[in-house]
């Protein structure tokens, strides 16, 4: 099968590399998933790099998130799943080969049907940025009477919190960086967007809310945006954390000391089987409905995949970037 993969840390242009290697077959409990796309996230980027963990195999064909057809089962795996249309989640994560390829073989619990109306590339974006936007929302305990403010709203994860967020009813602030990215997150919902570039986030958010700050922040990047947090918050709100762009980051300590705010940090490989089932569940029901708004941004071939992880590295793609499969 045709594949992508490196052999060692570095620059995309550097170790990214085409070949053919051997098409897995599925063991016990295992499904293969004839591949149609697959999506590169900042996380995969930043694993390539080595930034955030060396490589740990001698090959890595990279990516968790795809979508395809289940064209091979495992014993003990129904035999009705096949031809089934799935999107993978935790492909690549502890395993050496991920979605980056004609195929790839995952335990059963990690191929979930996807609808019929749900193109291929959409269901590649659903593993990371949505399960983790599904997550940050419910750890937020975000309902009707909230008030909540996501970081990033046309980032891949921000535009999906935006939707899950109104899904429960809340009232949701977001913040862009540009007129572009504003549209994106009024069309997922939002009630009112930030452009932080040109305005004072803080102040934004005290006029919009009567000067009472939200309840829960939904944050992409601690390290960035921790300085704001004292012109946002209200006693005894919190913040979700599922991304930083710093391995430290200086907090607010006295600030949220003295009103009880609580920091909570998520991590979308890690979460238990409720927590994960609870998140499926969740975008199944969302799509299901035709609910859920889906942004690819940009879609090339395997064989540019150079291009596709330079694009996500850049971060100004507004929006996911999927690879298609030959």
């Amino acid at each position: 099968m045709r594949t992508a993969y490196y052999e060692a840390n570095g620059p995309a242009a550097a170790v990214l590399r085409l070949g053919d290697v051997a098409t897995p077959e599925p063991g016990p409990g295992e499904v293969r998933v004839k591949l149609a796309t697959s999506g590169v996230n900042p996380s995969d980027v930043k694993s390539r790099e080595g930034r955030t963990r060396k490589i740990a195999f001698p090959r890595v064909v990279p990516h968790s998130d795809g979508a395809g057809t289940i064209d091979k089962v495992g014993s003990g795996v129904a035999p009705a799943r096949l031809g089934e249309r799935v999107w993978t989640w935790n492909a690549q994560w502890k395993r050496a080969f991920g979605t980056a390829a004609e195929y790839v073989v995952l335990p059963d619990a990690l191929a979930v049907r996807l609808p019929d109306h749900v193109g291929f590339a959409e269901g590649a974006c659903l593993g990371i940025p949505a399960m983790t936007a599904c997550h940050a929302v419910a750890t937020a305990e975000v309902d009707s009477a909230a008030t909540v403010l996501i970081s990033g709203g046309a980032g891949g994860v921000g535009h999906y919190a935006i939707q899950f967020a109104k899904a429960r009813g809340a009232v949701v602030i977001t913040t862009v960086s540009s007129e572009e990215k504003a549209k994106l997150a009024r069309a997922a919902g939002a009630d009112h967007v930030i452009d932080y570039k040109r305005e004072d986030v803080g102040a934004a958010v005290m006029d919009l809310t009567d000067r009472e700050g939200v309840d829960a922040v939904i944050e992409m990047d601690l390290a960035a945006n921790a300085r704001l947090y004292p012109g946002v918050l209200h006693q005894r709100s919190q913040v979700v954390v599922y991304g930083t762009g710093a391995a430290e980051a200086p907090v607010p300590a006295q600030f949220l000391l003295v009103n009880a705010n609580a920091i909570k940090w998520i991590f979308v490989y890690e979460l238990n089987p409720a927590e994960r089932a609870a998140a499926v569940g969740a975008i199944t029901a969302l799509m299901e409905k035709k609910r859920l708004i889906h942004n690819v941004a940009l879609t090339l071939p395997l064989g540019e995949i150079v291009r596709a992880h330079e694009a996500v590295e850049q971060g100004k793609t507004p929006g996911n970037v999927v690879l298609t499969l030959p």
